[in-house]
Formats: C-alpha cells, sequence, structure tokens
C-alpha cells in the first residue's frame, strides 16, 4: 500500500485502509466482514457511527497493531442524522489519515424475503405491528444516504457467498488509492437489470444461438456458441462499438476519480450473447489496461 501522510501534528506518513460495511438486512454484511478479516483486517460490528472517531483514537492509543486494516459494519440505527452526520464522520476519519471506503451491499425485496424466512431470522426493524416487507422497505430509506455515498454498491441477489466473498476480495485486495477497478458482468433481462450497473448495454438485437438446438444447453464461453457469433457480422460491430467506447471514455471516468465502475451486458436470458460479449471484451481491454474483472449472473 502507498503510505500518505497526513496534517495531524506528531501523526506518522501510513496510510490507514478503513473499510466501513453497510447495506439491508440479509444482503450479506457478515459474509463481507467474514472476507475482510481472512485478508487480516480487524472487523467490528454495529460500532454507532458517531463513535468511529473515539473509536480509532482507542486503538491507536491500545492497539496501534491494529489501526491501519480495520474493517466496521454499521446498519440502518447508525445513520440517524443522515448524509450530514455520515459525511462528517466520514471527513474526521481523513483528517486523522484514514482513507474511509464505503462497501453497501443490497437485494431485491424478494430475496431479502426469502433468507430470512430460510434463516428463521427476525429482521431488526420488524414489530409486532410492522410486517417483514415493511421493514425491509423502511430500511432502505434509512440507509439511502449511505448508498449515496458509497465507493461500491454490490447487489447479491443471485450472488451465493463464496461469490460475494470473492467480489470482496476483488474490491479490497488491490489496495491502492488510485486504484481503478471495472466489472464486466453478463445478465438476463428475464430477472432484470443488475442494480449495481453504471453502465447496460443491450445485446439482444444480435441473433440468438438459443434457437439453434445443438447450441441451446451451451454457454458464451463454449467454443461453439463463439463461433457462431463470431461468423455474425452484427455481432462483430457490435463488439467493435462497445471496445471503442470504453477505451475512449474510461480514462475519463478514471480521471474523474471513479474508483470503480461496472458495466453490464444483457441478452434475454443471460447465457449466450451478453456471455460471448463480455468475454470477449474483457480480454480485448485485460491485454490494453488490466484489471478488468468478469462476473457472469446467470452462470
Amino acid at each position: 500500500m502507498a503510505a500518505v501522510g497526513t496534517d495531524s501534528p506528531g501523526r506518522a506518513n501510513f496510510y490507514m485502509s478503513w473499510i466501513l460495511i453497510s447495506g439491508l438486512s440479509g444482503a450479506g454484511k457478515s459474509v463481507a466482514a467474514h472476507a475482510l478479516e481472512d485478508m487480516g483486517y480487524y472487523c467490528t460490528d454495529n460500532i454507532p457511527l458517531s463513535l468511529l472517531p473515539r473509536y480509532l483514537q482507542t486503538l491507536r492509543a491500545e492497539e496501534p497493531e491494529r489501526v491501519n486494516y480495520v474493517a466496521v459494519v454499521f446498519d440502518a440505527r447508525s445513520t440517524a442524522g443522515g448524509l450530514e452526520k455520515i459525511s462528517g464522520v466520514l471527513d474526521h476519519l481523513r483528517a486523522e489519515g484514514a482513507d474511509p471506503r464505503i462497501i453497501y451491499l443490497e437485494a431485491e425485496d424478494e430475496v431479502l424475503i426469502n433468507r430470512f424466512k430460510e434463516t428463521r431470522r427476525k429482521h431488526p426493524l420488524s414489530t409486532e405491528k410492522r410486517a417483514l416487507s415493511e421493514a425491509i422497505s423502511k430500511e432502505r430509506v434509512l440507509l439511502s444516504p449511505v448508498r449515496r455515498l458509497a465507493t461500491v454498491v454490490l447487489d447479491t441477489s443471485a450472488t451465493h457467498i463464496y461469490q460475494l466473498r470473492d467480489m470482496i476480495r476483488e474490491h479490497v485486495a488491490p489496495t491502492s488509492r488510485q486504484q481503478f477497478s471495472v466489472l464486466l458482468q453478463s445478465f438476463g433481462y428475464k430477472r432484470g437489470i443488475p442494480q449495481d450497473a453504471d453502465v447496460v448495454f443491450d445485446a439482444r438485437c444480435l441473433p440468438n444461438p438459443y434457437w439453434k438446438e445443438e447450441l441451446r444447453s451451451l454457454t458464451g464461453k463454449d467454443e461453439a456458441v463463439r463461433q457462431f457469433l463470431d461468423a455474425q457480422p452484427v455481432a462483430e460491430k457490435m463488439l467493435t462499438s462497445l471496445r471503442t467506447f470504453l477505451e475512449e471514455w474510461l480514462p475519463a471516468f478514471e480521471e474523474n476519480n471513479r474508483a470503480y465502475l461496472s458495466i453490464a451486458v444483457g441478452c434475454t436470458g443471460g447465457r449466450h450473447r451478453s456471455v460471448y460479449l463480455v468475454e470477449m471484451l474483457a480480454r480485448q481491454l485485460n491485454a490494453t489496461r488490466g484489471g478488468v474483472m468478469v462476473r457472469h449472473r446467470e452462470l
């Protein structure tokens, strides 16, 4: 990690990586915390945001060996005061030499409801008079200021715990303040557009391998599907257009102090055309800039 100086008198020149994990209950905050713990972060759950500056002082005084890599989980109960309060806490941490980044986790309502039913857990905002669906809606509202300030927003609706752990590592492991991460993900419109997508491209206008019986059970990662789409002039034209767009505009996003960009490519089922385009784009972009991550939601 690159070291950075601080303006506080008496402070040593070092870089403190502080990850703040928040998001909807049931979206995977505990899984994210465990992944960070495995990476060497000192993780603490449910510290009120207002206590974070004092927590930093305590760690400095009593456990200085832990202070450089800290992960803190907080939920809707810590967000009273809204954006102003959260921004103030983040500014205080930055003034003390920390580099706070917020990883925000969310999922579709139906998925969250099913997860609570399966685990038989009680939602922290549910009461005798407030149903689970109402508690989830209320939590979304309470956490909306956090989502707006988030460094990364991850939709875990179609993600199992091992995929989420990999996603956390992908976003945190580079550990560089200037790191610009690009995620290329395929998806199927049947299940909706990924909520964490910054840019979306629609590949449904391309010839569909699904209607070729011998290709139906395959995916865009299979050679037969690649050969079929390689032979389609319109597929080649779209691939060239997307690559040209990304090569031209990714540097602009990076220069605008973006830490992360999620680019989604969709087709009807999310198994053939979108997968093909994402695989081809990732291969071409990694050859020129590197660091491009790939995710296929429906696979």
